[in-house]
């Protein structure tokens, strides 16, 4: 992101005009910017100063210059300072970002123009696309929970009724969807930030893999971004550990449920210590045991936030690496990610369609924010962190056995 543009003319620097922001629409390369002489001064002596950030050295930058120097006081303190004297000596003509140099570790200041940042169009409306995808996220809900279509896919069209079987666990399922996007949409107008429409992304595995939510405009700093990151998931996890509790608890209506294998509870270890910690002794290797089909779809909603908690890219759990510790240790876990989704692919398909859905369309990078250096509030770090935990006892299998008194001994 720091890449350079070597010029030799200081005194009127032309920079081919681009953004550093990732997903903003690039000029063409024969439009050029021109940052006179007198405007850099003007940024270094007035702008900029010793209460500030102490410019040492300037470096032409896509779209602007990128100022090195000594940060002065708190960054949060420092940036509004800098923002404002910027305001009043230009106006909106520019934008100010305050980040952090992966080269040394050091704090930088890029200035770009405004107009470098206009962002990306599509030639398709947002809507009708994320319309599209909806219809085809609904079809899959139900589908999923209508075993009988699942062996031939053709047969649906000549079975539309039996969809409707698969009504109530697409409605749980899509709720629990719901109250994931709800809270992300809830904080982010708390906080200013913008999101894009989002994309539901049809699985034919679980239903769903949740949605794809762009941010459209740039993002104040870390804090706000982890508020963001956060609260879809949080709100997703809550709601599902409140009905799987409410499944294991309540008896199915019709007096049989789903008979599962006990067996199935290891893939995961937060549903199967649920699961021992609530049937006790009825759980037991080897043994089939009926449940409130309740409990296969709120698992299933579950493990949807899980996947979506997952530390890589441009997911909440991405968003929430970055905004916790950095730019450059998000970026470790994205990779460190992407290498175990793949190497789980050749055992779980689940795995094999998330790593590619990664790869091509969310592994980043992450947008620069506003102020990049001030990190966020330890209690904001902590709900952080337990939304990752909690992705990660989802998908993590339950390695105890259960009691194993079903199983018979040939000896005896």
């Amino acid at each position: 992101m720091m890449r350079k543009l070597r010029l030799k003319d200081l005194d009127s620097v032309e920079v081919a005009s681009g953004s550093p922001l990732p997903g903003v629409k690039p000029q063409q390369l024969d439009e050029l910017i021109r940052i006179p002489k007198e405007t850099i001064e003007i940024l270094k002596n007035q702008v900029f100063g010793f209460d500030t950030f102490f410019v040492t050295s300037q470096d032409p930058y896509e779209g602007g210059v990128l100022f090195k120097g000594n940060l002065r006081g708190q960054a949060a303190t420092s940036y509004e300072k800098i923002a404002k004297r910027m305001q009043d000596k230009f106006g909106d003509a520019y934008k100010l970002f305050l980040l952090v140099n992966p080269e040394d570790d050091k704090p930088v200041a890029v200035v770009v123009p405004r107009k470098t940042l206009q962002p990306e169009t599509t030639a398709v409306p947002e809507w009708f696309a994320a319309g599209a995808f909806g219809l085809v996220t609904a079809f899959t809900l139900l589908l999923r929970n209508v075993p009988a279509l699942q062996s031939n896919l053709l047969s649906t069209f000549d079975n539309l009724d039996l969809l409707k079987d698969g009504l109530p666990g697409a409605l749980v399922t899509a709720l629990l969807l719901g109250a994931h996007e709800l809270g992300h949409i809830l904080v982010a107008k708390s906080t200013g930030i913008k999101l894009g429409v989002p994309y539901f992304v049809p699985s034919w595995q679980i239903g769903s893999f949740g949605t794809i939510t762009r941010i459209i405009n740039i993002v104040p700093k870390r804090e706000d971004l982890l508020k963001v990151a956060t609260a879809g998931p949080l709100a997703g996890f809550s709601l599902g550990l409140v009905l799987l509790l409410l499944g294991f608890i309540v008896p199915p209506n019709d007096g049989i449920g789903v008979l599962v294998d006990a067996s199935v509870f290891h893939e995961s270890f937060l549903a199967g210590g649920i699961a021992k910690l609530v049937l006790g002794n009825v759980l037991k290797e080897g043994s089939t045991i009926s449940v409130n089909p309740l409990v296969l779809w709120a698992w299933a909603g579950l493990l949807i936030n899980a996947i979506n908690s997952i530390p890589a890219g441009e997911l909440d759990g991405g968003r929430i690496c970055f905004a916790i510790w950095g730019r450059k240790a998000s970026s470790r876990f994205t990779a460190a990610s992407i290498a175990l989704l793949g190497l789980s692919s050749l055992f779980n398909d689940v795995a094999f369609y998330w790593v590619v859905l990664i790869f091509f369309l969310q592994r980043g990078p992450i947008a620069p924010l506003s102020e990049e250096i001030t990190d966020p509030d330890e209690k904001y770090i902590a709900l952080g962190v337990l939304v990752l935990a909690l992705g990660l006892l989802v998908c993590l299998p339950y390695p105890f056995p259960f009691t194993d008194e079903a199983i018979t001994s040939p000896f005896l």
